[in-house]
C-alpha cells in the first residue's frame, strides 16, 4: 500500500534535510521561516519524530512545494496509470490523519489529486498555502466538517464540493464521526 513504515520515515527526513540543504538554510534559518522549533526540526531530519500535517503544511510554505513533494520527491517520468497499491499513504498520528496521494505530482501536469480521512473530533491549520494562488477543490465523501478558508467557514456533508483559490490560512475540523475527502489541487 506505500504506508510510510521505518525506512520511509527515514527516507522522508533525509529528504527533508536534503530540501533544507538545498535551499541553503540553515535549522535556525528554516526554524526563522517555518515558525517551527529548531528542536522540532532537528528531532523530524533525525527521524526521532514525525512531522504533523500542520508542519508539512509550514514547510511546504517555506520551500513553494506541495506537500505531496515533501512526502515523496516528483515523479520523473510519466505514468498515466496510478495503482493503489503505488499510491504513498502518509499517517499524522496526532490528529488521527491519513493522506493518500492519488496522483502524485508529475513536471508534465499540474492537476494532483489526494484523498484525506480525519477521525472525529479533530483540528487541523494550515497558516497558509504552499503558493498563493493554488486552485483547490474539496469534495467530501463522508462524514461532516468544517473547513475555514481566509476566515470564512464552510460547513461541509458528505457530497458537498468546496471550490476556492488559497491565499492565506485554512483549517479543517471535523466532529463526532471521522469524514473522508477527495482534494483537487492545481
Amino acid at each position: 500500500m506505500g504506508i510510510i513504515n521505518h525506512k520511509s520515515a527515514s527516507n522522508l527526513a533525509d529528504h527533508l534535510r536534503s530540501l533544507r540543504e538545498q535551499y541553503d538554510l540553515t535549522l535556525d534559518n528554516l526554524a526563522q521561516q517555518s515558525g517551527l522549533s529548531r528542536s522540532t526540526l532537528s528531532r523530524i531530519e533525525k527521524n526521532e519524530v514525525s512531522p504533523t500535517a500542520e508542519a508539512l503544511g509550514r514547510l511546504a510554505s517555506v520551500y513553494s512545494l506541495p506537500i505531496s513533494q515533501l512526502l515523496a520527491p516528483m515523479e520523473q517520468s510519466f505514468q498515466p496509470v496510478v495503482r493503489q497499491q503505488d499510491q504513498s499513504i502518509w499517517r499524522d498520528p496526532v490528529h488521527n490523519y491519513t493522506r493518500r496521494s492519488i496522483s502524485p505530482p508529475n513536471g508534465q501536469l499540474k492537476l494532483e489529486l489526494i484523498e484525506g480521512a480525519i477521525g472525529p473530533n479533530q483540528q487541523i491549520a494550515y497558516s497558509a498555502p504552499a503558493f498563493p494562488g493554488q486552485e483547490h477543490h474539496v469534495y467530501l465523501l463522508s462524514g461532516e466538517m468544517e473547513l475555514t478558508v481566509e476566515g470564512q467557514t464552510h460547513s461541509l456533508k458528505a457530497g458537498d464540493c468546496l471550490r476556492y483559490l488559497l491565499h492565506g490560512a485554512t483549517e479543517f475540523k471535523t466532529f463526532a464521526s471521522p469524514c473522508r475527502y477527495v482534494i483537487a489541487l492545481s
